[in-house]
């Protein structure tokens, strides 16, 4: 579990989580959870003080960024994005769940945010799997699983054993993204590596996905509620 590192007045307050999968420590910036640096197992938490120390300056940077982002997200209003609509909310005293009709969703009143999660990832589930059924009938493959998350750090992942899963967060872009990233894990059905090859065989079955992937690596701190 990632713990809060004590921040003296002035000094930037970060999280420190361990991870057994790192290689090297990383430091994040999430618009949700704010500073976060991971470090391997064995690492000294004093690692985790320098690496901040060291990446002060694109730290600041970030976190301006993710002030801009947060407005952004204020000046939806009422509205949510959902693969390219504009959907919206229509607060409802009583209500616990989400339901939508045509371009309204009825919410709870108050903070929805908890419920809209969980309609978006009900909501993800559908929009993935017929998208990821079309894409392993084409590439002649199968998966084993399909999983809706929330990760941190990554929008979609494939298994050495075939199972996919897919950032619900993706419902908040345009469909061509979230195309892209079902195409992308279904080649890695095929070709579980980043090997030319793979590039090769997702333009082949996808087209040129480098727009896509461009939207994803400049509005990726947008897609959150």
């Amino acid at each position: 579990m990632p713990h809060t590192a004590p921040a003296p007045t002035g000094e930037l307050a970060y999280a420190v989580r361990r991870s057994s999968r790192a290689r090297r420590v990383r430091v994040t910036v999430d618009p949700r959870g704010g500073v976060e640096v991971v470090l391997p197992g064995r690492v000294s938490e004093r690692a985790a003080a320098e690496a901040v120390v060291e990446l002060r300056p694109w730290i600041d940077r970030r976190l301006a960024e993710v002030a801009v982002v947060r407005e952004r997200v204020a000046a939806r209003g009422g509205t949510v994005p959902y693969l390219g609509e504009t959907l919206r909310q229509a607060p409802e005293h009583g209500r616990t769940r989400v339901h939508r009709r045509g371009d309204v969703l009825h919410v709870p009143h108050g903070d929805a945010r908890p419920a809209l999660e969980r309609w978006y990832r009900r909501a993800a589930r559908a929009e993935v799997a017929q998208r990821l059924d079309v894409a392993v009938a084409a590439l002649d493959t199968a998966y084993t699983r399909l999983t809706i998350r929330d990760q941190r750090t990554r929008w979609g992942s494939c298994s050495a054993e075939g199972a996919i899963a897919i950032n619900w967060r993706l419902l908040l872009g345009p469909p061509e993204v979230l195309d892209y990233v079902v195409w992308h894990e279904a080649c890695h059905l095929v070709i579980h590596d980043h090997s030319p090859a793979f590039w090769a065989l997702l333009e082949a079955r996808a087209g040129d996905q480098r727009q896509a992937r461009r939207w994803l690596r400049m509005n990726a701190m947008l897609l959150m509620l």
